[in-house]
């Protein structure tokens, strides 16, 4: 039997790996991370923040103007990063750009008493994809809400048909500290999955729905969106699955830093270019999609040395 996770023993987590597997990850240098590509996992360095999130921006833009209204074309993008969500807009209001024709997935949201939060919650992810991006955007240039595609409890079923329909160009995401992206944590330990997590098969089939979210992720969430509070933060949530994922043409991840550690972001990277593949680590999944980049802001990077402060 796989040892028992050291942040919380009832989960699946990366810390249930194999120490080599740990060790190795860890000692990856920034010189190594290149050499890590292979055909199908791509990364790319940024060596300023302003760089980073600008080009994070510039994925929704391609995305958009290459739409049409007999072939649509949209992206599926996060809450966190979304320090891009506001430069999509200025890019879009500058250029006299018509994204009419684009479409736009939000991936996540939380659920709170048998439904999604509303979008007048601060904590509301549709709230800052609108408040941070397409409020921002020219109503005349500007797609219509039609395409604006946001989950919800009473449209999971369309919402994940949505992508049977609509070309999904590029799945854009964070890495959380669970190694997830959206919200597709690692499960818990009980039942069938009490000694191992799910096969990669098992988990691949997953599609958009509701889960339980693992302890670090409301930490992190807390860390990143509450001050800390994790009282304030809801323990389930409404997310993109891997099954709307591999309809996606590629796979864009980013990594500025503010997310996940640089431990986190070594061994995302070694799992994946070394196709081991694990649901304890949800994001090595995408050893199999065709097509992942992984985007670093370099500086953050940084280094697994022990250091006290």
């Amino acid at each position: 039997m796989r040892r028992l996770s050291k942040v919380a023993p009832d989960w699946w987590d990366y810390t249930t790996l194999d120490d080599d597997i740990l060790n190795k990850a860890a000692s990856l240098t920034v010189e190594d991370f290149p050499k890590l590509q292979r055909k199908g996992f791509t990364i790319k360095m940024y060596d300023t923040i302003e760089s980073f999130y600008t080009a994070e921006a510039l994925e929704y833009v391609k995305c958009w103007i290459a739409s049409t209204s007999a072939n649509p074309i949209g992206i599926c993008g996060p809450i966190g990063p979304t320090e891009q969500l506001p430069l999509v807009a200025s890019i879009v209001n500058e250029l006299d750009l018509n994204i009419k024709d684009g479409h736009f997935w939000g991936m996540d949201e939380w659920y709170v008493d048998g439904r999604e939060i509303p979008i007048t919650n601060p904590l509301s992810f549709a709230k800052a994809d609108m408040d941070l991006c397409f409020n921002r955007i020219r109503k005349e240039l500007r797609m219509p809400d039609e395409n604006i595609h946001f989950l919800r409890a009473d449209n999971i079923e369309d919402y994940s048909k949505s992508f049977d329909d609509i070309e999904c160009r590029i799945m854009q995401g964070g890495q959380g500290e669970t190694k997830h992206w959206a919200f597709n944590d690692p499960v818990k330990r009980e039942g069938k999955y009490k000694d191992n997590p799910p096969s990669p098969q098992e988990f691949r089939k997953l599609g958009a729905r509701i889960v339980d979210l693992h302890p670090m992720t409301l930490m992190q969430n807390a860390r990143t969106s509450s001050g800390g509070i994790v009282s304030n933060i809801p323990s389930q949530a409404i997310t993109v699955g891997p099954r709307e994922t591999w309809k996606a043409k590629r796979v864009s991840i980013w990594h500025a830093g503010k997310h996940d550690n640089p431990f986190g972001m070594r061994l995302t990277t070694y799992m994946i270019s070394n196709k081991i593949i694990d649901s304890s680590v949800p994001m090595s999944l995408l050893a199999e999609h065709d097509e992942v980049i992984f985007n670093f802001y370099r500086p953050a990077i940084g280094t697994c040395a022990t250091e006290m402060h």
